[in-house]
């Protein structure tokens, strides 16, 4: 068996399937909802196109 799964158990395995699928589904949202801006909206908040990745990915 493995030693974190029986050490931390199934449930911290679980919690961590839900907490990187939570942080993906976010970054999706964020990424859907810069890319319906307008490039002055865009501009407005101080971004370009090409930084709607690095946000949505919050680095």
């Amino acid at each position: 068996m493995n030693r974190s799964v029986a050490v931390g158990g199934v449930g911290n395995v679980v919690a961590n399937v839900f907490s990187m699928l939570s942080a993906w589904n976010d970054a999706r949202v964020t990424r859907r909802e810069l890319n319906r801006l307008s490039d002055r909206e865009l501009n407005d908040i101080g971004l370009c196109r090409g930084d709607i990745e690095r946000i949505a990915r919050g680095l």
